[in-house]
């Protein structure tokens, strides 16, 4: 099996690259005005680019390394040590580096959705190179790397059960975005509709398919651990879709398209730690609270916190993730003190990393651009470019 495992996480790291490049992107900017949209298209970019070279640099390392339970050291920095015929588990190392490596690019990524319309570019690349490297990475090495929070951990035989990245990945991303949205404050005009919800209905069907790779790929394998993750993954998604259009139809009176494709990334994040633990059942009511939940989530953030994390990143992907990683305990896969034990840990260390960093790279380089640059709009004022010829 191992050609078979091989060809199956080739093909898991091209989708989950492809979640972000291009479909986050688009779903990101398809959500904010024309004047915007470019400057999303470029974070996303520039952050695959950074991340992919710190990862390479001292991220993978960081995260999977023969360190210690807190961190794995800097032995395999640059991939020292890593040749062609080094395996992990069945795969090549330096293929498990490469599907790695897109989860770190992504991570920082969904971010973005936060700050758009108001940041600082040199802010971003900043803060999400250093954010992936002292947040994101260690935290892969507690859960995914043999850490204090893995297996034999601190919880006992049983650690910490994160299958695809309801931890590692949605609640710390989740997290920095709400804190990030809040240091950074309100946009001044926060009442415009997206400016092309095909963009957005576009870019959710790529992540829907790239997350297959995300959760199966999760498996390391070609076997029925991932055929059933991918299953799993697809009905929390399609569930969560239709009870979020159907609770904003009972709310609001109209179910809109935005709001569907909303629903199948809230399914889509809670069913991701619980990927490779539950079953089509247990999928379906995931995705079935998942769709209301994460929707009130988006409500209670907007209209009684006022914070404007603007594309809702902490409702849909924190709280999915949270809620995907409690989900393992209810169902019996996980004991009730590893996964709460593991959320409130990762919590407080992406909350104190987060703050700090803010502090720090706000004073480097501008966090939030001036009033006449928010204004006009970030592509022009900032990249120079329109992604519309108003003109014509």
């Amino acid at each position: 099996m191992i050609g078979a495992d091989t060809a199956w996480i080739m093909t898991a790291t091209a989708l989950v690259l492809f979640m972000t490049l291009p479909g986050l992107a688009l779903f990101y900017g398809g959500l904010v005005r024309a004047r915007n949209v470019l400057s999303v298209f470029m974070h996303c970019y520039a952050i695959a680019c950074l991340m992919s070279i710190l990862w390479l640099a001292v991220g993978y390392s960081i995260a999977f390394g023969d360190g210690n339970g807190i961190w794995g050291g800097l032995g395999k920095s640059f991939l020292n040590g890593v040749t062609v015929d080094s395996l992990s588990g069945t795969i090549p190392e330096i293929l498990f580096f490469a599907f790695q490596m897109t989860f770190a690019i992504i991570t920082p990524a969904l971010i973005v959705g936060a700050y758009v319309e108001r940041v600082g570019f040199g802010f971003v690349m900043l803060f999400s190179g250093a954010w992936m490297l002292l947040c994101y990475a260690p935290v892969v090495h507690w859960i995914w790397g043999g850490g204090f929070l893995a297996d034999g951990g601190i919880f006992g035989e049983t650690g910490v059960r994160d299958f695809a990245g309801g931890i590692v990945v949605h609640e710390t991303a989740g997290l920095a975005a709400l804190l990030i949205a809040f240091f950074l404050g309100p946009r001044k005009n926060q009442h415009t509709p997206p400016h092309n919800p095909g963009f957005v209905v576009i870019g959710a069907g790529m992540l829907w398919v790239g997350w297959f790779g995300f959760n199966g790929g999760s498996q390391l394998a070609a076997d029925g651990g991932a055929a059933m993750a991918i299953t799993v993954t697809h009905i929390s998604a399609a569930t969560a879709s239709l009870t979020w259009a159907l609770w904003e139809r009972y709310k609001f009176g109209k179910a809109s398209l935005v709001g569907i494709v909303t629903g199948t990334i809230a399914g889509l994040a809670s069913i991701t730690p619980a990927s490779g633990f539950v079953g089509p059942v247990e999928a379906l009511i995931i995705g079935a609270v998942a769709g209301i939940l994460c929707q009130e989530a988006v409500l209670l953030i907007r209209n009684r916190l006022k914070i404007d994390d603007t594309l809702d990143v902490f409702a849909v992907h924190g709280v999915g993730g949270v809620f995907g990683t409690v989900m393992i305990a209810f169902f019996g896969a996980g004991t009730w003190s590893a996964q709460l034990g593991g959320l409130a840990i990762v919590g407080v260390y992406t909350t104190v990393v987060t703050v700090v960093l803010i502090c720090v790279v706000k004073v480097i380089t501008p966090l939030r651009v001036d009033l006449e640059t928010e204004t006009n709009g970030l592509d022009l004022a900032v990249h120079g470019e329109r992604a519309y010829d108003m003109s014509s």
